[in-house]
Protein backbone atom coordinates (compact mmCIF):
# COMPACT_ATOMS: atom_id res chain seq x y z
CA UNK A 1 0.00 0.00 0.00
CA UNK A 2 1.28 3.59 -1.10
CA UNK A 3 1.16 6.56 0.45
CA UNK A 4 -0.90 7.95 -2.18
CA UNK A 5 -3.50 5.34 -1.60
CA UNK A 6 -3.44 5.64 2.07
CA UNK A 7 -4.32 9.24 1.45
CA UNK A 8 -7.40 8.27 -1.13
CA UNK A 9 -8.59 6.03 1.66
CA UNK A 10 -8.44 8.36 4.08
CA UNK A 11 -10.37 10.93 2.32
CA UNK A 12 -13.10 8.38 1.45
CA UNK A 13 -13.42 6.94 5.05
CA UNK A 14 -13.36 10.22 6.74
CA UNK A 15 -16.94 11.46 6.84
CA UNK A 16 -18.37 8.08 7.74
CA UNK A 17 -15.94 7.38 10.49
CA UNK A 18 -15.37 10.80 12.27
CA UNK A 19 -18.33 11.91 14.52
CA UNK A 20 -19.53 15.10 16.04
CA UNK A 21 -18.43 14.62 19.86
CA UNK A 22 -19.77 17.08 22.94
CA UNK A 23 -16.64 19.60 22.83
CA UNK A 24 -15.42 21.44 25.97
CA UNK A 25 -11.98 23.41 26.55
CA UNK A 26 -11.55 20.34 28.97
CA UNK A 27 -11.96 17.55 26.30
CA UNK A 28 -9.97 19.42 23.88
CA UNK A 29 -6.78 19.89 25.95
CA UNK A 30 -7.23 16.40 26.28
CA UNK A 31 -7.58 15.74 22.97
CA UNK A 32 -4.71 17.90 22.08
CA UNK A 33 -2.83 15.74 24.93
CA UNK A 34 -3.56 12.43 23.44
CA UNK A 35 -2.11 13.84 19.77
CA UNK A 36 1.20 13.61 21.79
CA UNK A 37 1.31 10.03 22.90
CA UNK A 38 2.14 10.76 26.25
CA UNK A 39 2.29 7.02 27.20
CA UNK A 40 5.08 6.38 24.52
CA UNK A 41 6.79 9.66 26.28
CA UNK A 42 7.30 7.74 29.21
CA UNK A 43 10.24 5.86 27.05
CA UNK A 44 11.84 9.42 26.55
CA UNK A 45 11.95 9.89 30.10
CA UNK A 46 13.46 6.21 31.33
CA UNK A 47 16.25 6.64 28.42
CA UNK A 48 17.42 10.54 28.46
CA UNK A 49 17.68 11.43 32.01
CA UNK A 50 20.06 8.37 33.15
CA UNK A 51 22.01 8.86 29.80
CA UNK A 52 22.40 12.57 30.84
CA UNK A 53 24.07 11.55 34.77
CA UNK A 54 26.19 9.01 32.79
CA UNK A 55 27.32 11.68 30.52
CA UNK A 56 27.87 13.70 33.66
CA UNK A 57 29.38 11.29 35.81
CA UNK A 58 26.76 12.81 38.51
CA UNK A 59 24.08 14.96 38.87
CA UNK A 60 23.54 17.38 35.82
CA UNK A 61 22.23 20.74 36.43
CA UNK A 62 18.41 20.70 37.10
CA UNK A 63 18.01 23.31 34.72
CA UNK A 64 19.66 21.72 31.76
CA UNK A 65 17.15 18.42 32.80
CA UNK A 66 14.16 20.41 32.73
CA UNK A 67 14.83 22.23 29.09
CA UNK A 68 16.30 19.31 27.54
CA UNK A 69 12.91 17.20 28.72
CA UNK A 70 10.93 19.97 27.29
CA UNK A 71 12.52 19.85 24.14
CA UNK A 72 12.34 15.91 24.14
CA UNK A 73 9.22 16.46 24.97
CA UNK A 74 8.03 18.75 22.41
CA UNK A 75 10.14 17.12 19.83
CA UNK A 76 8.29 13.31 20.23
CA UNK A 77 5.09 15.61 21.08
CA UNK A 78 5.15 16.83 17.23
CA UNK A 79 6.17 13.60 15.49
CA UNK A 80 3.58 11.75 17.28
CA UNK A 81 0.86 13.96 16.22
CA UNK A 82 1.66 14.11 12.69
CA UNK A 83 2.30 10.47 13.01
CA UNK A 84 -1.64 10.28 13.89
CA UNK A 85 -2.60 12.85 11.21
CA UNK A 86 -0.96 10.79 8.01
CA UNK A 87 -2.31 7.51 9.44
CA UNK A 88 -6.00 8.42 10.55
CA UNK A 89 -7.46 6.61 7.76
CA UNK A 90 -5.52 2.96 9.35
CA UNK A 91 -6.34 4.27 12.77
CA UNK A 92 -10.14 4.24 11.81
CA UNK A 93 -9.78 0.31 10.55
CA UNK A 94 -8.06 -0.78 13.76
CA UNK A 95 -9.71 -1.58 17.25
CA UNK A 96 -6.59 -0.22 19.42
CA UNK A 97 -6.51 3.23 17.66
CA UNK A 98 -10.11 3.99 16.71
CA UNK A 99 -10.85 6.32 19.47
CA UNK A 100 -7.81 8.66 18.78
CA UNK A 101 -8.99 12.15 18.49
CA UNK A 102 -8.69 12.92 14.94
CA UNK A 103 -10.69 9.36 13.62
CA UNK A 104 -13.44 10.39 16.62
CA UNK A 105 -12.95 14.00 15.18
CA UNK A 106 -12.31 15.66 18.69
CA UNK A 107 -9.98 17.13 16.74
CA UNK A 108 -10.12 18.27 13.09
CA UNK A 109 -7.41 17.02 10.64
CA UNK A 110 -6.06 20.27 9.36
CA UNK A 111 -6.05 20.86 13.56
CA UNK A 112 -4.07 18.18 14.13
CA UNK A 113 -1.39 19.04 11.32
CA UNK A 114 -1.05 22.42 12.60
CA UNK A 115 -0.23 21.12 16.10
CA UNK A 116 2.41 18.04 14.86
CA UNK A 117 4.25 21.12 12.64
CA UNK A 118 4.26 24.22 15.38
CA UNK A 119 5.44 21.56 18.05
CA UNK A 120 7.89 20.19 15.95
CA UNK A 121 9.46 23.39 15.00
CA UNK A 122 8.98 24.95 18.83
CA UNK A 123 11.12 21.63 19.63
CA UNK A 124 13.96 22.28 17.39
CA UNK A 125 14.07 26.23 18.47
CA UNK A 126 13.49 25.55 21.86
CA UNK A 127 16.53 22.79 22.10
CA UNK A 128 18.99 25.18 20.17
CA UNK A 129 18.75 28.09 22.25
CA UNK A 130 18.16 26.82 25.80
CA UNK A 131 20.51 23.68 25.44
CA UNK A 132 22.64 23.71 22.37
CA UNK A 133 22.69 22.88 18.66
CA UNK A 134 23.66 19.23 18.52
CA UNK A 135 20.96 18.46 20.75
CA UNK A 136 18.15 20.14 18.39
CA UNK A 137 19.26 18.81 15.14
CA UNK A 138 19.03 15.63 16.43
CA UNK A 139 15.61 16.34 17.48
CA UNK A 140 14.82 17.56 14.16
CA UNK A 141 16.11 14.15 12.79
CA UNK A 142 14.11 12.68 15.29
CA UNK A 143 11.62 13.76 13.93
CA UNK A 144 11.98 13.21 9.92
CA UNK A 145 13.08 9.44 10.93
CA UNK A 146 9.55 9.07 12.58
CA UNK A 147 7.47 11.16 10.43
CA UNK A 148 9.27 10.50 6.69
CA UNK A 149 11.21 7.39 7.15
CA UNK A 150 9.12 5.25 9.12
CA UNK A 151 5.55 6.83 8.96
CA UNK A 152 5.43 7.86 4.88
CA UNK A 153 7.54 4.88 3.71
CA UNK A 154 7.81 2.04 5.60
CA UNK A 155 5.03 1.48 7.59
CA UNK A 156 2.72 0.58 4.93
CA UNK A 157 5.51 -1.66 2.99
CA UNK A 158 7.92 -3.43 4.27
CA UNK A 159 7.46 -5.93 7.15
CA UNK A 160 10.76 -4.55 8.86
CA UNK A 161 9.34 -1.26 9.17
CA UNK A 162 9.64 -1.44 12.89
CA UNK A 163 13.49 -2.43 12.72
CA UNK A 164 14.74 0.90 10.99
CA UNK A 165 11.67 3.13 11.68
CA UNK A 166 12.74 2.19 15.57
CA UNK A 167 15.37 4.37 14.70
CA UNK A 168 13.82 7.43 15.71
CA UNK A 169 12.75 6.05 19.22
CA UNK A 170 16.63 5.76 19.71
CA UNK A 171 17.61 9.76 19.23
CA UNK A 172 16.41 10.45 23.12
CA UNK A 173 19.77 8.26 24.21
CA UNK A 174 21.93 10.52 21.52
CA UNK A 175 19.56 14.03 22.52
CA UNK A 176 20.40 13.42 26.19
CA UNK A 177 24.42 12.53 26.42
CA UNK A 178 24.88 15.62 23.72
CA UNK A 179 22.79 18.23 26.04
CA UNK A 180 25.04 16.96 28.60
CA UNK A 181 28.67 17.12 26.40
CA UNK A 182 27.90 18.95 22.66
CA UNK A 183 28.87 15.33 21.01
CA UNK A 184 27.97 11.92 20.72
CA UNK A 185 30.37 9.43 21.61
CA UNK A 186 30.36 5.60 21.09
CA UNK A 187 28.99 4.82 24.77
CA UNK A 188 26.47 6.65 23.71
CA UNK A 189 26.46 5.19 19.74
CA UNK A 190 26.20 2.07 22.11
CA UNK A 191 23.19 3.01 24.32
CA UNK A 192 21.27 3.63 20.84
CA UNK A 193 22.08 0.12 19.82
CA UNK A 194 20.59 -0.97 22.65
CA UNK A 195 17.60 1.06 22.13
CA UNK A 196 17.81 -0.44 18.76
CA UNK A 197 17.57 -3.87 18.78
CA UNK A 198 15.09 -3.68 22.06
CA UNK A 199 12.51 -2.04 19.88
CA UNK A 200 11.47 -5.22 18.01
CA UNK A 201 11.17 -7.37 20.84
CA UNK A 202 9.19 -5.04 22.33
CA UNK A 203 7.19 -4.04 19.00
CA UNK A 204 6.34 -7.06 18.05
CA UNK A 205 4.41 -8.99 20.80
CA UNK A 206 2.28 -6.42 20.95
CA UNK A 207 1.92 -6.45 17.10
CA UNK A 208 1.25 -10.14 17.27
CA UNK A 209 -1.56 -9.55 19.61
CA UNK A 210 -3.55 -7.42 17.37
CA UNK A 211 -2.67 -8.87 14.40
CA UNK A 212 -6.27 -8.93 12.95
CA UNK A 213 -5.86 -4.70 13.34
CA UNK A 214 -3.27 -5.02 11.13
CA UNK A 215 -4.71 -7.48 8.65
CA UNK A 216 -8.02 -5.33 8.23
CA UNK A 217 -5.70 -2.14 7.68
CA UNK A 218 -2.75 -3.65 5.44
CA UNK A 219 -0.10 -2.97 7.25
CA UNK A 220 2.48 -5.28 7.14
CA UNK A 221 3.83 -5.73 10.36
CA UNK A 222 5.96 -8.79 10.81
CA UNK A 223 3.34 -10.75 12.82
CA UNK A 224 1.22 -10.20 9.68
CA UNK A 225 3.09 -11.54 7.49
CA UNK A 226 5.61 -14.26 8.66
CA UNK A 227 4.73 -17.10 10.87
CA UNK A 228 4.80 -17.37 15.09
CA UNK A 229 8.16 -19.22 15.01
CA UNK A 230 9.88 -16.83 12.66
CA UNK A 231 9.05 -13.94 14.51
CA UNK A 232 10.23 -15.44 17.47
CA UNK A 233 13.66 -16.36 16.05
CA UNK A 234 14.35 -12.91 14.83
CA UNK A 235 13.28 -11.47 18.37
CA UNK A 236 15.95 -13.93 19.83
CA UNK A 237 18.43 -12.31 17.28
CA UNK A 238 17.54 -8.89 18.53
CA UNK A 239 17.73 -9.51 22.17
CA UNK A 240 21.09 -11.16 21.88
CA UNK A 241 22.30 -8.03 19.82
CA UNK A 242 20.95 -5.33 22.67
CA UNK A 243 22.13 -7.55 25.50
CA UNK A 244 25.79 -7.38 23.53
CA UNK A 245 25.57 -3.78 23.59
CA UNK A 246 24.21 -3.07 26.96
CA UNK A 247 27.44 -5.61 28.08
CA UNK A 248 30.08 -3.41 26.05
CA UNK A 249 29.19 -0.19 27.76
CA UNK A 250 30.87 -1.67 31.05
CA UNK A 251 34.15 -1.22 30.11
CA UNK A 252 33.29 1.53 27.48
CA UNK A 253 31.65 3.65 29.59
CA UNK A 254 33.13 3.01 32.39
CA UNK A 255 30.22 1.86 34.62
CA UNK A 256 30.53 0.44 37.74
CA UNK A 257 29.19 -2.62 39.83
CA UNK A 258 25.95 -1.37 39.83
CA UNK A 259 25.08 -0.71 36.10
CA UNK A 260 27.81 -3.90 35.29
CA UNK A 261 25.38 -6.38 37.59
CA UNK A 262 22.00 -4.94 36.03
CA UNK A 263 22.95 -5.06 32.63
CA UNK A 264 24.02 -9.15 33.53
CA UNK A 265 20.85 -10.05 35.73
CA UNK A 266 18.48 -8.32 33.83
CA UNK A 267 19.70 -9.49 30.14
CA UNK A 268 20.21 -12.98 31.66
CA UNK A 269 16.06 -12.76 32.42
CA UNK A 270 15.09 -11.35 29.69
CA UNK A 271 17.21 -13.14 27.37
CA UNK A 272 15.62 -16.33 28.85
CA UNK A 273 11.95 -15.36 28.68
CA UNK A 274 12.62 -14.14 24.70
CA UNK A 275 13.81 -17.70 24.51
CA UNK A 276 11.46 -19.48 25.94
CA UNK A 277 8.68 -17.85 24.79
CA UNK A 278 10.40 -19.05 21.30
CA UNK A 279 10.50 -22.48 22.31
CA UNK A 280 7.07 -23.09 23.68
CA UNK A 281 5.47 -21.10 20.32
CA UNK A 282 7.72 -23.61 18.17
CA UNK A 283 6.53 -26.01 19.98
CA UNK A 284 2.82 -24.79 19.19
CA UNK A 285 1.86 -23.82 23.37
CA UNK A 286 -0.55 -21.17 23.85
CA UNK A 287 -1.97 -19.72 26.60
CA UNK A 288 -2.26 -16.12 28.70
CA UNK A 289 0.63 -16.38 30.89
CA UNK A 290 3.19 -17.89 27.22
CA UNK A 291 1.14 -15.48 25.52
CA UNK A 292 3.02 -12.07 23.95
CA UNK A 293 2.29 -9.95 26.38
CA UNK A 294 4.24 -11.25 28.86
CA UNK A 295 7.30 -10.58 26.70
CA UNK A 296 6.21 -7.21 25.45
CA UNK A 297 5.50 -6.11 29.31
CA UNK A 298 9.18 -7.77 30.17
CA UNK A 299 10.99 -5.48 27.71
CA UNK A 300 9.46 -2.56 29.38
CA UNK A 301 10.48 -4.19 32.73
CA UNK A 302 14.08 -5.15 31.21
CA UNK A 303 14.81 -1.32 29.93
CA UNK A 304 13.85 0.44 32.89
CA UNK A 305 15.96 -1.47 35.06
CA UNK A 306 18.65 -1.12 32.78
CA UNK A 307 18.52 2.55 32.42
CA UNK A 308 17.69 2.97 36.10
CA UNK A 309 21.00 1.34 37.32
CA UNK A 310 22.52 3.64 34.39
CA UNK A 311 21.65 6.54 36.55
CA UNK A 312 22.27 5.46 39.64
CA UNK A 313 25.76 4.08 39.01
CA UNK A 314 27.62 6.97 39.14
CA UNK A 315 26.19 7.67 42.51
CA UNK A 316 27.96 4.35 43.81
CA UNK A 317 31.42 3.81 44.06
CA UNK A 318 32.14 -0.17 45.29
Amino acid sequence: MTATTGTGARSAQEPQTQREPRRTLGSQLKAYVALTKPRIIELLLITTVPVMFLAEGGFPSPLLILTTMIGGYLAAGGANALNMYLDRDIDAQMKRTRNRPLVTGEISPRAGLIFGIVLSILSSLWLAVFVNVMSAALAVGAILLYVVFYTMILKRRTSQNIVWGGVAGCMPVLIGWSSVTGTVSWTAVLLFGVVFFWTPPHYWPLAEKFTKDYETAGVPMLPVVASRTSVAHQMILHTALMIACSLAIIPLGHTGIVYGASAVLAGVWFGFLVVRYAVRTHRGLTGKKLGPMVVFHGSITYLTVLFVALAVDPFVHL
